[in-house]
């Protein structure tokens, strides 16, 4: 077998798994689109986002493992991701959709009212937000999917119909009074 190109000079694809190799470094791929979204993030929360990801509560792994490789409505979700110097627990960027899990402590006066604001904050950037306590999540899990997927299908935008064409149809001639 030969190991010259087919691609005019250039060296051949690599194999799955394989990387480009030929020392090209990634400094010196062009991508297509010059402008990329940015969603800066300090590094601190960041980190942090990292350790809850690592640290997750039962109920967190629970709605994960039915969130994970779209498994519920075919949509992708992210876990403990930074928004709005928050971290939400639960993030879908094609649905607009933010779900976030509330333990015991979230029930106190003080902890209402930063909810309130920090749910206001992510609603402001354009999302939904959903909570839901540890206790549902852990005891009611059918009725959280299900409220999840309704949310999810009413930000789904409505498919248009396609048009009927009039082509190739004769249109009668009107008769003409007399």
């Amino acid at each position: 077998m030969s190991s010259s190109s087919i691609r005019h000079g250039q060296p051949p694809l690599p194999l799955a798994g394989e990387g480009w190799g030929g020392d090209i470094h990634v400094s010196e791929i062009i991508m297509d689109h010059p402008k990329r979204l940015t969603w800066k993030v300090a590094s601190k929360l960041r980190a942090n986002a990292r350790a809850l990801r690592k640290n997750s509560t039962d109920a967190e792994r629970t709605l994960w493992s039915e969130l994970r490789d779209h498994r519920l409505g075919g949509v992708g979700f992210r876990r403990q991701v930074p928004i709005e110097g928050y971290i939400a627990d639960f993030l879908c960027h094609a649905a607009k959709l933010v779900i976030e899990l509330d333990g015991g402590q979230h029930y106190a006066d003080d902890q209402e009212r930063a909810d309130a604001k920090r749910s206001a904050s992510i609603e402001a950037r354009g999302f939904r937000v959903l909570r839901f306590s540890n206790h549902d999540v852990m005891a009611n899990r059918a009725g959280v999917l299900e409220t999840i997927v309704s949310a999810i299908e009413a930000s789904a935008p409505t498919p248009t119909l396609p048009r009927k064409r009039e082509r190739g149809r004769d249109v009668p001639a009107r008769k003409q009074s007399s």
